[in-house]
């Protein structure tokens, strides 16, 4: 087993489990981890990427749970279900297809699901993995909810599809909503990774800049696409655990206050 930042040792610190939760006039589910210790915590949405809700970024959230956070990942592909992760065309289909109107409609319904819990804090934050990284993004560009928003290797941040520069799903490029931005953002990318590639973190960086917006930009060395996720042969040891300190520290600055 890789070692990993962040692990819980001690799971009876942490509680998890599958929920559903109203989104509009729906409910969808989710996976809901919380701190076993009464208190009043904070609230962190956890993206999935593009292969769905899986184990993986259940475990992120129980690793947000042992640092003192109620949180919450939804299963966005839940209405169409989640695709085949060893086929890269069912798991494009899926991806490409979920509307951006409809992720930031979900991905709102997380955010007061957060704070509607007993003994909730008011701030809530949200962190994205790979297409969850493009939907940290959209949402924080997208709606006031969000009091602080990590994007991690967000692809196609700068156009819809690989073909496209747009489409019904995605009618504007993420990139171009920053302006729009309404909470403080750390943008995670790995200088060996393609999409997102360095040179969009530096249009990124100086789209931001120009916006006098509370942005962070961040490189990563020895890094490609996915670096975090121990399940897969992308994980990097060194740069996860760097992102994770930073990760923590991010949140504790803007969500434990």
């Amino acid at each position: 087993m890789a070692n990993v930042p962040g692990a819980v040792t001690d799971p009876q610190r942490v509680s998890g489990e599958s929920i559903r939760f109203p989104s509009g006039g729906e409910t969808i589910e989710g996976y809901l981890a919380r701190p076993s210790a009464p208190g009043r915590y904070p609230g962190i949405i956890v993206i999935h990427e593009a292969f769905g809700l899986v184990e993986h970024i259940r475990d992120v959230a129980r690793r947000f749970a042992n640092l003192g956070y109620n949180a919450l990942a939804p299963d966005l592909y839940c209405r169409t279900g989640g695709p085949d992760p060893n086929n890269m065309d069912s798991v494009f289909k899926v991806m490409f297809g979920l509307p951006d109107s409809q992720a930031v409609k979900d991905l709102e319904a997380a955010a007061s699901h957060l704070r509607s819990l007993p003994g909730a804090g008011s701030k809530v934050g949200c962190i994205g993995f790979c297409s969850g990284g493009r939907h940290t993004l959209l949402f924080a560009c997208s709606s006031d909810k969000p009091d602080a928003a990590i994007d991690c290797w967000g692809g196609f941040i700068g156009r819809a599809t690989p073909d496209a520069p747009t489409t019904a799903a995605r009618p504007a490029p993420v990139m171009t909503l920053i302006d729009r931005l309404s909470c403080p953002l750390f943008a995670v990318f790995g200088e060996e990774d393609q999409n997102p590639s360095v040179a969009e973190a530096e249009e990124l960086r100086s789209r931001t800049s120009q916006t006098r917006k509370d942005v962070a930009v961040k490189i990563y060395e020895k890094a490609g696409h996915a670096f975090l996720a121990d399940y897969r042969p992308s994980y990097r040891e060194a740069a996860a655990f760097a992102l994770w300190s930073d990760v923590v520290g991010f949140f504790d600055k803007h969500l434990k206050i």
